[in-house]
């Protein structure tokens, strides 16, 4: 079954268009849509790279947070360096 060979059905006859003619819309350059889809690649590329490192430092840190020991909380008991806080100066 052909669809649509015959255009004599709607009263008309068919216009042969030689391959070589020009279409009735300008023409893309094909370097601008190349740049512009590589720049587009990278774009979502580094995007997804940056949703990433996000996602997996707050998934470390809150494992880290989870995982903590009593001994955490006395890890900088000793330390000198905050000696100015709380001396009531």
């Amino acid at each position: 079954m052909k669809f649509l060979s015959n255009t004599r059905i709607f009263g008309g006859q068919s216009d042969d268009v030689p391959s070589t003619a020009s279409l009735p819309f300008p023409e893309e350059e094909h370097e601008d849509s190349t740049l512009i889809k590589t720049v587009g690649w990278i774009s979502a590329g580094l995007g997804a790279v940056a949703l990433g490192l996000f996602i997996g430092r707050e998934l470390r840190l809150r494992y880290k947070f989870n995982h903590r020991t009593p001994y955490d909380a006395y890890a900088h008991a000793g330390d000198e360096q905050d000696m100015d806080f709380g001396l009531g100066i």
